[in-house]
């Protein structure tokens, strides 16, 4: 069956250049040039992946990124930009994108990205069907809405934290080392983006822990990684 592609690059150059070589590969290729438009697009649901300018006119690509996995679209997002600065690369990977890269690029690298991140979509298990809530004194998860309670007080997550506090809540008692939270939660290895999960769970504590320095839920296993409570009567 033929892929199809969604191009949001507000650079037309850049859009038709990367159009020809997906075609190329046989892939389906529909291109828009500002965020609102292609935020619409994409919520169409109908693209094997997208690849997503970091600076676009009307709605930016963080912005676009941010909507689509908050609304709990798992469709591949491949960034583009221009910036090569760090914070760029950690915001764009934070927000839900799952790989990224910087201008000017290979094209003979991009298709490889490309192929790969639709390969490990295809590879991706569907999430197992669970609207149960998971709540303990003091906090709740509802899964349906996506919304999080501490003690009896909404707080705000982006979507990274809130999966993130998800996988957690879910498997009480187990250590994960920050790379296996990224191939979990991530999707797969970043090389060189471990300290991003120290970066999340420092402000996960913030919104849901009454002291970060002594945490009731999000715990540390010193020299191995992080583990949820698995006894909330004692944390």
């Amino acid at each position: 069956m033929q892929r199809r592609v969604l191009i949001i690059e507000d650079d037309r150059d850049i859009s038709e250049l990367v159009r020809i070589h997906l075609r190329d590969l046989g892939f389906e290729v529909d291109q828009v040039y500002d965020g609102r438009d292609g935020l619409r697009a994409a919520l169409e649901g109908r693209h094997a992946l997208i690849i997503l300018d970091l600076m676009l006119p009307e709605l930016d690509g963080v912005s676009v990124c941010q909507k689509l996995r908050a609304g709990g679209g798992r469709t591949p997002i491949l960034m583009l930009t221009s910036k090569a600065e760090e914070i760029d690369k950690v915001l764009g990977l934070e927000t839900g994108a799952d790989d990224y890269m910087t201008k000017p690029f290979s094209v003979r690298e991009l298709m490889a990205r490309v192929k790969a991140l639709l390969r490990r979509a295809e590879e991706r298990p569907e999430p197992v069907a669970d609207d149960r809530d998971i709540h303990i004194p003091g906090l709740r998860i509802d899964r349906r809405k996506r919304t999080v309670e501490v003690h009896d007080q909404r707080v705000e997550l982006t979507p990274k934290e809130y999966d993130l506090l998800l996988h957690l809540a879910s498997n009480p008692g187990v250590t994960y080392s920050r790379e296996q939270l990224l191939a979990s939660v991530w999707g797969y290895e970043f090389s060189g983006y471990e300290h991003t999960v120290n970066s999340h769970i420092n402000r996960l504590r913030t919104k849901v822990e009454r002291n970060v320095s002594t945490p009731e839920f999000i715990l540390t296993t010193w020299g191995v990684g992080y583990r949820f409570v698995d006894d909330p009567e004692r944390p």
